[in-house]
């Protein structure tokens, strides 16, 4: 059986593992030994969900399979032997190799991003959020005037109008019950460059997103670039400034800079690849999800979104399997199923196609959605619990502050 080393179990590479299974020797390579539910993490910053709900185990997922799992980085690539090294000295050889890295925050060269924003690609971030506007508030009830705290949130795609609006909702519901006055002291800006937010979404959908996140009194700022991110304030490339104790980083991901290490061809930090997912001048290596260059038929970079991945890792391990028959690869085409996001309680869109929904129903197939790919029994169990418990009492039980634990 052809052997073929998987590096990253995120949603590409754990499908891809899958796919493969009792075809392939396959080795499963991550430096965690879980896997995020990455669309979830929002609910984890603003006490919507508890971290180990959207965290689940590897060798959990590859049960009652022969996938090898291995904890470890790649830190070395031998093209010539075949062979991948990870911080563990461990040293694995392969016929095949997927490269499923993921992706990684990027700043866009703003200054203070790294130093005072907070990203949104780890549970460790995602508390990190949480307990930092928890402890804001918790300082701003120790006044009694008009002292205000400010959350701004930067970047209007869905992970940033998701957590503004999930944001929103923690200031309304609980953080109210607990001290209304401090409550109703608290701003959430929700900034974007670009004339509208949700940009890849139809016009429409953008507006009524709009007009939910301001009704749950979100300040939204389009055509509002930002310069610096300082200190408790936000520099714009206007001149003004936005006050900022809590800054929240939505603004764009980059693909994952191990891919460079490895000395593989790469293009605006996204691996080069042909039209089957080969790395390019590397038959025997493939790219998949946020970390592969794949484009569509206009020529622009497939979105870094969940269904992308999954789709490109059941494809890669159709192809491997024909190679190994000694038949060529096909060519990968992606199939959009659309696109959604929440804004907060029976507020959500939808567009598949020409089809558009909002309000209810289009929250209603958001949370069957994500219920439905999050992994685990257990999971599921105790997010349904969660969920439900936040909507019928309009309170969220998360609200530790246990970063420094």
């Amino acid at each position: 059986m052809e052997r073929v080393v998987i590096l990253g179990a995120g949603f590409g590479g754990l499908t891809a593992a899958k796919a493969l299974s009792g075809k392939a020797h396959v080795t499963l390579v991550d430096r965690h030994n879980f896997q995020t539910f990455l669309p979830l993490l929002y609910q984890v910053a603003t006490a919507g969900l508890a971290a180990d709900h959207v965290a689940y185990p590897i060798r959990g997922a590859l049960r009652k399979s022969a996938i090898e799992f291995r904890m470890g980085t790649p830190i070395e690539l031998d093209h010539k032997n075949k062979i991948i090294k990870l911080d563990s000295s461990e040293e694995l050889e392969f016929d095949h190799l997927i490269v499923a890295l993921g992706s990684a925050t990027t700043d866009f060269g703003i200054k203070g991003v790294s130093d005072y924003a907070l990203g949104m690609k780890s549970v460790t971030e995602a508390v990190t959020i949480r307990a930092e506007v928890m402890r804001r508030f918790e300082d701003l009830c120790r006044f009694q005037d008009e002292t205000r705290l400010s959350i701004a949130v930067i970047g209007g795609g869905p992970t940033g109008i998701e957590m503004a609006g999930a944001m929103a909702e923690l200031v309304r519901g609980p953080l109210t019950s607990d001290q209304n006055h401090a409550a109703k002291h608290i701003d959430i800006y929700l900034i974007e460059a670009g004339p509208r937010i949700l940009p890849s979404f139809s016009p429409s959908l953008s507006a009524r997103t709009q007009t939910d996140l301001e009704k749950l009194g979100v300040k939204v700022l389009c055509n509002t670039a930002v310069q610096e991110v300082q200190p408790r304030k936000i520099l714009l490339k206007s001149g003004e400034f936005i006050p900022s104790e809590v800054t929240i980083w939505a603004a764009g991901v980059r693909g994952e800079p191990t891919a460079a290490k490895l000395n593989l061809p790469v293009t605006s930090t996204r691996i080069d690849i042909e039209e089957n997912l080969q790395v390019k001048n590397y038959p025997h290596i493939w790219a998949i999800g946020d970390i592969a260059g794949s484009k569509n038929d206009q020529g622009r970079y497939l979105p870094m979104v969940a269904p992308v991945a999954m789709q490109q890792g059941r494809w890669v391990a159709q192809q491997i399997v024909r190679v190994s028959q000694g038949k060529p690869a096909l060519k990968f085409n992606y199939k959009d199923k659309g696109s959604m996001a929440t804004i907060g309680r029976h507020k959500a869109v939808v567009e598949v196609g020409k089809l558009k929904l909002v309000g209810a129903l289009a929250w209603s197939a958001w949370l069957t959605l994500h219920l439905f790919y999050l992994l685990g029994g257990r999971n599921k169990v105790l997010t349904v619990a969660d969920w439900t418990w936040n909507y019928l009492t309009f309170d969220r039980g998360n609200r530790h502050i246990m970063d420094s634990m």
